[in-house]
C-alpha cells in the first residue's frame, strides 16, 4: 500500500477490502466507532477461520506493555503469509517510547493493528513520527452535536432507507453523538420497518426504541415556539413522571442549546445565511425563524439565564430539595410569561 500523510476511513476500508494490507495501522481518535470498525472487519476478515486459531492475537492494553506487543509482533506465521495482531484499549499503555525499537524494522508477515482511543498520544514523540513513516495512522475525530443530523441521514441512506426529519431529531436528542449507539438503533430500525414503509418514523422510532413521538425536548420547543401553555405542561409532566428516558440534564442541555442559538440567529445580518452560521440542517431554520418573532432578543436572553439558574437550582445551589417537575414547571411559566 503506498504511503500518504493522511487516510481517511473509506480509504483504509477500500485497501482492505482489495487485500492491500499494510504492516502497522495506528488508528486513534475521540470517535471509537470507526476505530471499532476498522479494526472489527481485519479481525474478521484478513486470515480465513482456519488459520484465526493460529496466527490471529488480540490483547488488551491494560494487560501488557510495549515488550509483549514487540514480541507477539515478531512472530512468524504459522499457517500462511501472515499473523495479525490486535492491541485494543492501547491507550493503557505507558512505556510507548520503547515502541521506536521495532519501528526500525517491522515485520512485512504480521499485521499490527494499535486501537488508540479517546485520544491521541503526544505528536512530538520520536516513535509516533516513525509510526507515521511506516504505518497507517487513521485519526477518528468525533462528530460534533451540529453534525449529527447529517450523519444520521447518510448512515440510514448506506442502509438503503429514508428518514423523517422529526425521527432524526428524535434520535439525536435521545442518543447524543454516539455513533455506535445511533448506528444500532438504526439497524434495529431497519430490520423492523415494514416492507411498505419506505422511511424511518417517529412511530417507528416510538415503538421499537421507546422515545417518545409526542413527548421529547423536540416537541417542547414547538409548544413554547406556538405558545401553547398546556401541551408544555403536559410534556414536562411526563418528563417528570419518566426521569430515566428524560433526564434533566439533557432537557435542559437542549434547551440552553436551542435558546443560545435563537440569541445567534437574532443577530445574524443574512438570514438566508442562518444554517451556515448555526451550523444546522437548513430544514430546522424556520423553528429559528418562527421563535425570533415569539421571543426577541431581550426576552432570549432572560430565557438562558432562567435556563442556568433551573440547572444550579438541580445541582442543589439554593434548593437543597430539588423536585425537578417543580423546576421544570416554573422554568416553562418564566419561559411563557
Amino acid at each position: 500500500m503506498a504511503k500518504q500523510d493522511k487516510y481517511s476511513y473509506e480509504q483504509i476500508m477500500t485497501n482492505l477490502r482489495k487485500k492491500e494490507f499494510n504492516s502497522l495501522y495506528f488508528l486513534m481518535g475521540e470517535e471509537p466507532y470507526y476505530i471499532d470498525l476498522i479494526s472489527d472487519y481485519i479481525q474478521k476478515n484478513v486470515l480465513d477461520e482456519s488459520s484465526r486459531e493460529f496466527d490471529q492475537s488480540v490483547l488488551y492494553g491494560k494487560d501488557v506493555d510495549i515488550a509483549t506487543v514487540i514480541n507477539a509482533a515478531k512472530r512468524y506465521p504459522m499457517m500462511g503469509s501472515h499473523q495479525v495482531v490486535i492491541i485494543k484499549e492501547a491507550q493503557l499503555i505507558k512505556d510507548w517510547d520503547n515502541f521506536i525499537h521495532y519501528l526500525k524494522n517491522p515485520l512485512n508477515s504480521t499485521i499490527l493493528v494499535i486501537c488508540y482511543k479517546y485520544g491521541s498520544p503526544d505528536k512530538r514523540k520520536k516513535w509516533f513520527q516513525d509510526v507515521q513513516k511506516v504505518g497507517v495512522v487513521f485519526e477518528s475525530d468525533k462528530v460534533r452535536d451540529y453534525e449529527m443530523n447529517k450523519w444520521v441521514i447518510e448512515y440510514a441512506r448506506s442502509k438503503n432507507v429514508g428518514i423523517e426529519e422529526k425521527a432524526v431529531s428524535m434520535l439525536t436528542e435521545f442518543l447524543g453523538n454516539d455513533l455506535s449507539k445511533v448506528a444500532h438503533e438504526i439497524e434495529k430500525l431497519v430490520i423492523t420497518k415494514p416492507a411498505d414503509v419506505p422511511k424511518i418514523t417517529p412511530e417507528l422510532i416510538e415503538k421499537n426504541i421507546g422515545i417518545s413521538k409526542d413527548f421529547n425536548v423536540f416537541e417542547l420547543q414547538n409548544a413554547l415556539i406556538n405558545r401553547e401553555v398546556l401541551k408544555a405542561n403536559r410534556i414536562i409532566r411526563y418528563f417528570a413522571e419518566n426521569k430515566k428516558a428524560n433526564p434533566m440534564v439533557l432537557v435542559l442541555a437542549q434547551l440552553f442549546k436551542f435558546f443560545g442559538d435563537l440569541m445567534l440567529y437574532h443577530y445574524i445580518p443574512d438570514k438566508s445565511q442562518a444554517a451556515a452560521e448555526l451550523k444546522i440542517n437548513p430544514y430546522f431554520v424556520k423553528d429559528y425563524e418562527r421563535a425570533s418573532k415569539v421571543f426577541n432578543a431581550w426576552k432570549t436572553m432572560n430565557i438562558i439565564s432562567y435556563i442556568r439558574e433551573t440547572d444550579a437550582r438541580y445541582k442543589g445551589i439554593d434548593n437543597p430539595s430539588a423536585d425537578e417537575g417543580e423546576l421544570l414547571k416554573v422554568l416553562i411559566f418564566k419561559i411563557l410569561h
